[in-house]
């Protein structure tokens, strides 16, 4: 059932198009040629890309209930209410917390933070939680990262004569909680004019809002207001941490917020990058997703996320050394169990003929811990392609974690079989909910049902989008400069990839944990490849080959070279 073979896609050249661009922007063919394969198709967009910076963010007045909720908070602020951050336990959660607590702390608010126990709380706000937070005096609850589907947890909330202001950006429910405020620009009378935030993006919005509002009602009178520009590291951290389009205003977030985690001025940053192995490096996106957001992940999916928390609100450098070091070891224990579930889910997919036609894979496990089976999720959609749901058991009920491809919306599909489910929440690509065991199997069955419908089988083939053919001659450091334009890459914006053909395989070698170091050989010329991950899935001969690949530097001992990163190999016949 394994999928080797991706299809390639080669995207159409725009001659008249790219002339235009070219005149207007002074820039390269091939680079204008990359704006267009992006849909960046008119100069003002064009400019807006290349030269984004703070000052084209939208106007957060301009999300629906902003107004009321800054207005809200600040009474707070002045009457000396308890305000409360409730969090989700993943990083766009977490980040988003943190720069929401900084903010109000440091306005000397009376402000605390909830961080629910995955296992524990679940999902979103909690009853108990709810209970516990009133009786300590909480007037004020403010959400992140969730709460858009929690209608009995939000009325409970108001029952209790406590105020809910919620933050997330999930999709939105038929019936709204009775919220005092709800920042969510999904919904459809919301004039917001991006809808894919993440999290802690409507979090950011959120306090640049309530600056400005503070600062027309004289807060800052005798003090200079915060600059928020510092909070740019944990926002561009969640952003890419939940897998948003890196578009818009989040591609904005993150151009600057790389270059703030590369300083790691945050003493939790810092401590967080040694131990991740990259102190003194240059972070990119890869690193937020591989290493850094993985690490402040880590606790709350195998312990408490608030340890993830107090990382990156400490500006104490003995506890962020300490609380770094903690993290370090739970990812590793977090990558042990993931290994073994992964292990197994695949050895039964393999054994087992029932599931080499589904279209979606629902698998579950009395076994398996709930919260590593998201990422678990992740990894069998990259090795099967296949959307797939996995469900944790304890008891008369399952937890679950879905992920998907491109073509299948998650959270329509959980949505028509809603009559199945105890709850459920999430977006395109990723979901969770809850189950009762009994109904798995007629789930399963009804979720195969949609899925036949809206997949045509070429839907489960993977693709490489492949922005030009062009001979290696090309690859020139003026074209990494320029494809440099376009950074940061992501989900949405991603990395400028070409292919070549005909190509001589002069050597190769297997490096590393698995890695296929090659060089390739045209028109004489010789060319440095890498194939990470590539050393068990082809075996390059002497036969002329074609390669996907990302062109890029490489740092060795002080040396700057060229260097192709594999994305694909054809071979011989399968060219």
């Amino acid at each position: 059932m394994k999928l080797f073979s991706k299809k390639w896609e080669i995207c159409k050249s725009d001659g008249e198009l790219r002339g235009f661009l070219m005149k207007e922007l002074q820039i390269s063919s091939l680079l204008a040629q990359l704006l267009i394969n992006r849909d960046i198709t008119d100069l003002p967009q064009a400019k807006m890309f290349l030269s984004a910076g703070l000052s084209d963010l939208h106007s957060p007045f301009l999300m629906k209930d902003m107004k009321r909720a800054v207005t809200r908070i600040g009474q707070a602020l002045k009457d000396r209410q308890k305000i409360v951050i409730y969090g989700d336990y993943d990083v766009d959660g977490i980040t988003g917390t943190a720069i929401l607590f900084n903010f109000l702390e440091d306005l000397g608010g009376d402000c605390a933070y909830f961080i629910p126990e995955r296992e524990k709380d679940g999902y979103g706000l909690n009853l108990d939680a709810i209970k516990l937070l009133k009786e300590q005096g909480t007037g004020l609850l403010i959400t992140v990262d969730c709460g858009i589907g929690d209608f009995e947890e939000v009325s409970f909330a108001h029952d209790q004569g406590m105020d809910v202001i919620i933050t997330d950006h999930h999709e939105v429910p038929d019936r709204l909680p009775p919220a005092y405020a709800i920042l969510n620009p999904k919904q459809k009378d919301c004039p917001f004019p991006f809808r894919e935030l993440a999290g802690v993006g409507i979090a950011f919005n959120l306090i640049i809002a309530l600056r400005s509002y503070l600062r027309d009602s004289g807060h800052f009178v005798n003090d200079a207001p915060p600059n928020l520009k510092e909070c740019l590291d944990l926002v561009s951290l969640g952003t890419v941490a939940d897998m948003v389009p890196l578009v818009d205003e989040n591609r904005i977030f993150v151009k600057y917020g790389l270059k703030l985690l590369t300083e790691g001025s945050r003493v939790g940053i810092k401590a967080l990058k040694e131990v991740s192995g990259l102190k003194d490096v240059p972070i990119t996106t890869a690193h937020i997703g591989f290493r850094l957001g993985p690490r402040i992940n880590a606790p709350g999916r195998i312990d408490r996320a608030e340890e993830g928390l107090r990382l990156l609100i400490t500006k104490d450098p003995g506890e962020a050394e300490s609380l770094a070091k903690s993290l370090e070891v739970k990812n590793s224990r977090r990558q042990q169990m993931e290994n073994e579930i992964v292990r197994e889910i695949k050895e039964r997919i393999e054994t087992d003929e029932k599931f080499r036609e589904k279209k979606i894979l629902v698998l579950s496990s009395r076994n398996w811990h709930p919260g590593v089976i998201g990422i678990c999720a992740s990894r069998i959609v990259e090795e099967y392609y296949r959307p797939t749901v996995l469900i944790a058991l304890d008891g008369e009920k399952g937890k679950g974690s879905a992920r998907s491809i491109e073509a299948f919306h998650l959270y329509n599909g959980l949505k028509g079989c809603e009559s199945l489910l105890e709850g459920f929440g999430g977006h395109k690509h990723a979901a969770g909910l809850t189950i009762l065991s009994e109904k798995i199997e007629e789930f399963e069955k009804a979720l195969e049902e949609i899925a036949s419908q809206n997949l045509l089988d070429e839907n489960l083939i993977p693709r490489i989008s492949i922005d030009a053919a062009i001979n290696l001659k090309e690859v020139t450091e003026n074209l990494i400069d320029d494809l440099d334009r376009l950074a940061p890459f992501g989900y949405s914006n991603p990395e400028p990839t070409f292919c070549s053909y005909d190509l001589k395989l002069y050597s190769s070698m297997v490096v590393g944990n698995g890695h296929l170091k090659m060089k390739i050989k045209e028109d004489g010329i010789f060319y440095d490849a890498i194939g990470f991950n590539m050393a068990n899935h082809f075996s390059p001969s002497d036969q002329t080959i074609r390669l996907a690949f990302v062109p890029q530097f490489n740092t060795w001992q002080g040396m700057k070279s060229i260097q192709l990163r594999i994305k694909d190999m054809k071979i011989g016949e399968e060219q």
